[in-house]
């Protein structure tokens, strides 16, 4: 493909055709994997058709993306793949008088909605992947969303399309107005030829989406072209513009959740509740419950189930709203056992975030085994559903399987994911033959097989058991009369693939030994990676409600810098086909590089990724006996430089400061010469401790109240302040600190640069220091959050004994301790108004739910931020990051303590945060940190 990519260069377009661009580019959200031969990014219209004239000359297949979110394998091709995402994502123009806005294809929902917001406006559909998913991807598979009661389908907010034909025909499209030119004339003909055909086959319910929209073609639809050519999958035109309907943001929104003995009930009650017209209807039960809470994740409390119907009634009128709700709840004819009215917005965004994160979390089946999509969104008419679920349910035991169904019961549109052993040897059979039973049962309910993700690669093949041929060959002539050469989209809709053609299924287990245990993946690192799904939430700015992933995303916006994208990457390292390096493959390092490790995909990704632990397998077994670079000796091992140091700081703390002002210097022990070395403390936290009287545990001397400091490398040498806050919190909470029996290091550095064998040996010695008190009951709390964090999660991986479980499940964080110590109360904060930057890890690990609610229960004001301080340990110290820290860093942190006022108090556990800030904006009068540690906070007020 050298030459397309020259000519499309040639042109002035952005193309590429290198491993790793390709790699990027091999899936989206569905278990398909096709490697395009190139990925061009086009900046303008005229450069879309410019890539489509290049292709088409040379016969090359085209696909067009938006974030690559879809769930059926329709943003994935073997030729040109245009992706609109990167620079086709604008708010072109907003018309608040006719309610409409003007967009380019590739620019994402939240994005419009962000754009109407102002205006009172927003646009209607919402799919779970709002916060990702382009309105050029939704007008592609006719996207729905959960208020679709409220707002309609996408084609039901389409007022104008531009485009061109898979001829090369331009198009510009008006909803409602008869179109000219010689494609529109073939489509008008296949209307009127068809009209009973079309009549009777189509629009038999809101959620038949599956196929070509031929009801559009009708004369009493005046042949609406612009609304027909939504939900065709990137078939038969390309999409360059488009005017969307937008709707008035109703004033009052009440959420009412009804409990239910079993999901079927719930389906069986979906007409009654659409009686009492809502603007949403979602169910789902405990199976996904249960797959979040094994993941670690936390619910808001919901009223019994073990099946739950998620509803909404909205108006201007809040008396007139709460009326509707009280009267569905107390409608006995819904059949619920239980209920729960919610007007507090943000109890409500957190329930609704449950059913958001519906996708990924269904990604592990109830049976804790990977799930995949495949029979994704089928769709019946609401008042079968409830026998449809039964069917359902009873087909996935007869084919020994699991599941997790959840979905849209207003609209009869069910979500599922099943975990089909893709990577047995029989693997696509099973997926065949289910598939096939399920296209059958649906047919017989009358229903789609797709209800708003579109067919794709995953179910066009079944089209002829819910159509009769004549549909079949009429899908055939539209897509000849738009793209008679077969260019666009192929294998989609028409003449489609086989459903378990080009299958993405984890590699075979790959036979070298592994660093980590990967316990919750059975020891299989492909099966770790393969985790991933696509659903791109990575792709998306999450730190306004909290969430950290993807710091290294946000900041450069390059595919190759989101979790998913690396996913991607060690996907197709372990396949060997596009990355051909294995463990060493420069495709692979360059994706990891501007990882942070910052684990905020362990929580925030609803599949559970953890890059983290992926990057340090990946740096372990690339320089397993080789030499590694300078910084993984230098920033790697710091805690054993440090150490050294310590014993004569005043020498440590001369060549420290010679060694910040020669760049240089800096520079060839790999460090960026941008940044400042902190000094070693004149006195360790440890030779404080022993003047304080603290003792290494001693289970004789033992009188129940003891609780083991694990004092870290940060904390004892550069924040030894911190660590007498902690002793005082602990003793005025009625506890006795108590030293770890040996002095030992969590090893977190050795894992960040992958010298796992040297973390583990570290781990070894800090482990057997800790033992003793956990295997006793005894608690150990942590003051460094990332060194929490590896013994509540990394330790037992890398040293699977009794002792690390025994260390890992005694290990807690001040503000847990404090939680479960009974009379214990917080010192009053009342008026103290907090900027808090949770550590990622203790995010990620932990969760910060316990500082939020002793914070709260003291009275302050706190202002929670999102995202990564930017640092990360040594990422942000290491030569060639200074800019992406530094970028991250401004998504949040420094752009609210630049806004604090007087006597704010800056919140920071983590020694990195704390560095980034003084790094960044400067230290206080005094050397003091600007960050201040929650132990330091308490003990202040005491």
């Amino acid at each position: 493909m050298d030459e397309l990519v020259t000519r499309l260069t040639a042109s002035g377009i952005e193309a590429h055709a290198d491993p790793l661009t390709r790699s990027l580019y091999t899936s989206d959200a569905s278990l398909y994997r096709i490697a395009p031969a190139a990925v061009a990014f086009p900046r303008s219209s005229e450069q879309v058709e410019q890539a489509y004239a290049v292709a088409r000359d040379l016969g090359v297949p085209l696909t067009t993306r938006g974030a690559g979110t879809s769930i059926a394998g329709n943003s994935i091709g073997a030729g040109l793949v245009l992706d609109f995402s990167r620079h086709l994502d604008q708010v072109l123009h907003i018309d608040p008088e006719a309610r409409t806005a003007v967009v380019q294809p590739g620019v994402v929902q939240a994005r419009l909605q962000s754009a109407a917001s102002p205006h009172g406006l927003r646009f209607g559909p919402d799919p779970s992947t709002s916060t990702r998913c382009t309105i050029g991807g939704m007008l592609g598979n006719n996207a729905c969303g959960s208020r679709t009661l409220g707002y309609g389908r996408t084609v039901d907010n389409v007022v104008a399309l531009k485009g061109f034909w898979g001829t090369g025909d331009r198009f510009d499209l008006t909803s409602g107005t008869r179109s000219t030119g010689p494609v529109a004339q073939q489509l008008t003909g296949l209307g009127a030829e068809n009209l009973e055909l079309i009549r009777t086959s189509f629009a038999r319910f809101g959620r038949q989406v599956s196929g070509y929209s031929m009801e559009h073609l009708l004369p009493e639809r005046n042949v609406d072209l612009a609304r027909f050519l939504v939900g065709s999958e990137g078939t038969l035109s390309v999409l360059t513009e488009a005017t969307v309907r937008l709707v008035r943001d109703p004033a009052v929104r009440v959420m009412i959740v009804l409990g239910y003995p079993d999901i079927t009930l719930a389906g069986d009650a979906t007409p009654a509740v659409l009686t009492h017209q809502p603007t949403a209807c979602e169910g789902f039960d405990q199976r996904l419950l249960d797959v979040l809470h094994s993941r670690g994740g936390t619910s808001p409390p919901l009223p019994p189930g073990p099946a739950w119907l998620f509803t909404e009634v909205s108006g201007e009128d809040r008396g007139e709203v709460l009326a509707r709700a009280e009267a569905m709840v107390d409608d006995a004819g819904l059949g619920a056992h239980s209920s729960l009215i919610v007007t507090d917005a943000a109890q409500a965004a957190a329930l609704w975030r449950i059913r958001a994160d519906g996708a990924g979390l269904a990604g592990r089946s109830p049976a804790g085994k990977p799930a995949w999509p495949g029979w994704e969104d089928a769709a019946v008419p609401p008042t079968s559903l409830g026998a449809y679920l039964r069917d359902f349910d009873e087909l996935v035991v007869a084919h020994g399987l699991s599941s997790a169904p959840y979905g849209h019961f207003g609209d009869g549109c069910m979500h599922v994911r099943l975990d089909v052993p893709l990577d047995a040897p029989d693997g696509p059979t099973q997926l065949r033959e289910f598939v096939v039973d399920a296209a059958k049962l649906v047919a017989t309910y009358g229903g789609s097989l797709s209800g708003e993700h579109g067919d794709g690669r995953a179910r066009s093949e079944l089209l002829p058991l819910m159509y009769s041929p004549e549909v079949i060959d009429l899908f055939a002539a539209a897509k000849h009369a738009c793209d008679p050469d077969n260019l666009l989209n192929p294998g989609v809709l028409v003449d489609p693939a086989p459903l378990d053609a080009d299958l993405r299924f984890p590699a075979r287990r790959t036979p070298t030994p592994l660093a980590f245990s990967w316990t919750a993946d059975g020891g299989d690192f492909s099966q770790a990676v393969h985790r991933c799904t696509g659903v791109g939430k990575c792709r998306a700015d999450n730190t306004a409600s909290g969430g950290v992933m993807c710091p290294s995303y946000l900041a450069t916006r390059e595919e190759k810098d989101s979790t998913r994208g690396r996913a991607r990457v060690l996907q197709e390292m372990l396949n060997g086909s596009v990355v051909t390096g294995g463990w060493r493959a420069p495709e692979v390092h360059d994706a990891l590089d501007l990882c942070l490790s910052c684990k905020g995909c362990a929580s925030d990704c609803p599949t559970g990724i953890d890059m983290a632990s992926y990057k340090a397998e990946v740096l372990h077994q690339s320089y397993k006996g080789r030499l590694r670079p300078i910084a993984h000796y230098v920033l790697g091992q710091l805690p054993r430089w440090v150490r050294a140091g310590a014993r004569a700081p005043k020498v440590a703390n001369a060549l420290l400061r010679a060694g910040d002002r020669m760049p240089f210097a800096k520079s060839a022990v790999g460090v960026d010469a941008r940044r400042s070395i902190p000094q070693v403390a004149a006195d360790p936290f440890r030779s404080w401790a022993r003047e304080h009287g603290l003792h290494p545990y001693d289970a004789a001397r033992a009188t129940g109240d003891e609780v083991v400091l694990l004092v870290d490398t940060f904390t004892d040498n550069f924040s030894p302040a911190v660590g007498a806050a902690m002793v005082a919190v602990l003793r005025d909470a009625g506890f006795t600190p108590v030293l770890p029996t040996t002095a030992g290091c969590c090893g977190l550095t050795w894992i960040s640069t992958g010298q796992l064998d040297g973390a583990r040996r570290q781990l070894e010695r800090t482990l057997a220091g800790l033992a003793p008190a956990a295997n006793a009951g005894v608690p150990i709390v942590g003051i460094e959050p990332s060194c929490t964090a590896v013994l509540r999660h990394d330790a037992a991986e890398l040293v699977p004994t009794d002792d690390a479980r025994a260390v890992r499940d005694a290990t807690v964080t001040l503000a847990e301790l404090l939680a479960r110590t009974p009379g214990w109360s917080p010192p009053s904060l009342d008026g103290v108004r907090i900027i808090a930057q949770p550590h990622c890890h203790h995010h990620a690990v932990m969760s910060w739910a316990a500082d939020a609610a002793l914070l709260e229960r003291a009275g302050a004001q706190v202002q929670r931020l999102g995202g990564c301080c930017g640092l990360a340990g040594n990422f942000g110290v290491e030569k060639g990051h200074y800019d992406v820290s530094v970028a991250i860093a401004e998504q949040q942190l420094l752009p609210a303590v630049r806004a604090a006022r007087p006597g704010d108090v800056v919140l920071a556990d983590g020694f990195s945060c704390r560095t980034q800030l003084d790094d960044l904006l400067g230290a206080l009068p005094g050397g003091e940190s600007r960050g201040m540690h929650l132990a330091q906070l308490l003990a202040a007020k005491l």
